[in-house]
């Protein structure tokens, strides 16, 4: 990414949280792979299923999922 002149994965995250994005993580995947709060980044701001997703999504301007 650096040889391409692109932002690195840290520096963009850091530039989408100072911009106000909300990073939201799936905790189905989370229960799914066993995984702890403590193992994510401090950023995310909520653990949700798809159901609890979808209406924070209608009210979204843009939506990312991944």
């Amino acid at each position: 990414m650096q040889q391409k002149g692109v932002a690195s994965i840290e520096e963009l995250r850091e530039l989408a949280v100072e911009a106000g994005v909300k990073l939201v993580a799936c905790q189905m995947t989370v229960d799914l792979f066993t995984y702890e709060k403590s193992d994510f980044i401090p950023d995310i701001h909520d653990w949700v299923g798809a159901a609890s997703f979808l209406p924070l999504a209608q009210k979204a301007d843009v939506n990312l999922f991944v």
